[in-house]
């Protein structure tokens, strides 16, 4: 993906509408694709598309190459023949503006234990060859995952520290016994990653076709809960039966007066030097077979990471610790080229991690909403020194524009008013059309602020985990957004994606509407 000058709109899959309780890759999610094309946009990001484990966060996964398996849409796989109308029709719920997970996991695992049943009883000859190319093509990590998974389950999703001693350890008998115990779980896994990858696919070939690139979102760290540290030990920081050491988090910041405290196992980077910084390798492979480019969240983690002891409460005592660097990136450019790689460097930045990210040419991150509080603000667009970044009005751990502006103090208000020369009863599309006139290549927008939505709707607040990752729109919230005026901003700004040039591997594949 070339960061050419264009624009987007940002919002999780889980958003979409459905009406079983979760967004997902079916109807609805072509339909946003149709509205960024008839806006004239170019970009849809997204948040990690992984499985998700603790408190239903992307950023908590339960396999840093899986996908969610409750993205996969019922609607599908009743056109694929694999469920029947009136099972789909039995367990609809209506639509909402917050996800049930609860409810959505109770209804999809219940039509996947249909559909997975009939697949293998059908023994389609073509869709078995695509199965088998499937599983040979990502066994590198989906032998693992798929049996993590069974073993996770049967433990009551306990992790997986908590299981007996030598299934924790990967003993071989161990493996050996749960292959033969979980058979027809892991067929089960099996059948569900195939159908996430071929509903994912197909749908980032519709939207490569109208001229639309996906962002897709990399956690620098994943969950200690994971296959891949279960089956990868010896790259993360935790002990011979897999308790935690040392732990991931940043110290306090504007999000929090006593920091984050992420608890991701920390790596061990010497080992993953030793191996070529293959795990890395292989995990930037997966996501450019997903995406056109990818934001690498807590892009400062690669200079340099805050460690905190494992049983710490709070991210306040910690130390910096220095990342892998440059030598990583190398590596990864070596092995796959020059890659569409976005940092996520908000936050304290240190001039290393600047100069990191422009050793590479890689994008930064520019969010309105940390603008407004001093002329010399970095954020504000009359100080962007480069073309060569993004801009935001806010991201997912930002509340909405709206929210934001009607909860900040006096001064920034005040600044904002006389910077865009408004009275502030339009700031949402005052921050849009702020981004979209900067020399920033791209302008990416969360689809609350172009919906003009409050702080109700906001989808995360970061260091918390409760009550988080849950916002939905619905199909009148859609259309009801003023097209026009967004197209109008586009072409004065001339960011309009019908002039861009994709460049994808994926963009002359056909693709139909499921």
């Amino acid at each position: 993906m070339d960061f050419i000058r264009s624009c987007g709109t940002l919002v999780h899959p889980t958003s979409f509408p459905s009406e079983f309780g979760i967004g997902d890759l079916g109807n609805k999610a072509y339909r946003f694709i149709d509205f960024l094309e008839e806006t004239h946009q170019g970009v849809w990001q997204i948040l990690p598309l992984g499985p998700t484990g603790f408190g239903n966060s992307p950023y908590a996964s339960y396999s840093a190459f899986a996908g969610n398996p409750y993205l996969i849409s019922p609607e599908i796989l009743r056109k694929k023949g694999l469920l029947k109308k009136k099972e789909l029709d039995e367990q609809r719920i209506s639509q909402s503006t917050r996800v049930d997970y609860d409810r959505a996991y109770e209804i999809k695992d219940a039509l996947f234990t249909l559909a997975c049943k009939r697949f293998y009883e059908r023994n389609d000859p073509d869709e078995q060859k695509r199965f088998r190319n499937f599983k040979k093509e990502n066994a590198s990590w989906l032998d693992d995952y798929v049996l993590f998974m069974s073993c996770l389950i049967d433990s009551g999703k306990r992790p997986w520290n908590q299981w007996n001693e030598g299934l924790a350890r990967r003993e071989k008998k161990e493996l050996q016994a749960a292959r033969k115990k979980y058979r027809a779980r892991m067929d089960a896994q099996y059948w569900v990653q195939f159908e996430f990858f071929e509903q994912w696919m197909a749908l980032r070939r519709y939207a490569n076709k109208k001229r639309i690139k996906i962002i897709g979102d990399i956690p620098i760290f994943v969950d200690h809960n994971s296959s891949d540290v279960w089956a990868n030990k010896k790259y993360f920081d935790v002990d011979d039966t897999g308790n935690r050491l040392l732990v991931s988090g940043v110290p306090p910041d504007y999000f929090s007066e006593t920091g984050q405290l992420w608890g991701n196992p920390l790596y061990r980077w010497t080992e993953l030097q030793k191996d070529g910084y293959s795990w890395w390798i292989d995990r930037f492979r997966q996501m450019f077979v997903m995406f056109d480019a990818i934001r690498v969240d807590h892009f400062r983690g690669f200079d340099a990471y805050w460690e905190i002891k494992a049983d710490a409460k709070t991210a306040q005592n910690g130390r910096w610790v220095k990342g892998p660097g440059e030598k990583l990136f190398v590596a990864i450019e070596k092995k796959l080229g020059k890659l569409p790689i976005i940092a996520e460097d908000l936050g304290v930045i240190t001039p290393n991690v600047v100069r990191l990210r422009d050793r590479f040419d890689f994008p930064g991150m520019k969010v309105l909403q940390f603008a407004f509080d001093d002329p010399g603000n970095g954020f504000l667009p009359h100080n962007y020194h480069s073309a060569n970044c993004i801009v935001y009005s806010g991201t997912h751990d930002n509340d909405t524009t709206l929210g934001w502006y009607n909860q900040a103090p006096d001064s920034e208000k005040n600044y904002l008013r006389e910077y865009t020369q408004s009275d502030g009863t339009d700031v949402s599309w005052q921050l849009i059309r702020l981004g979209m006139l900067s020399v920033a290549n791209q302008a990416i927008f969360p689809l609350q602020d172009f919906l003009e939505l409050d702080g109700e709707h906001r989808m995360n607040f970061p260091g918390t985990t409760e009550n988080n990752w849950l916002w939905r729109y619905t199909d009148e919230m859609l259309e009801q957004i003023d097209r026009d005026r967004i197209r109008h901003v586009i072409a004065i700004s001339n960011r309009n994606s019908r002039d861009a040039r994709i460049d994808s591997n994926l963009s002359d594949i056909s693709a139909e509407e499921p």
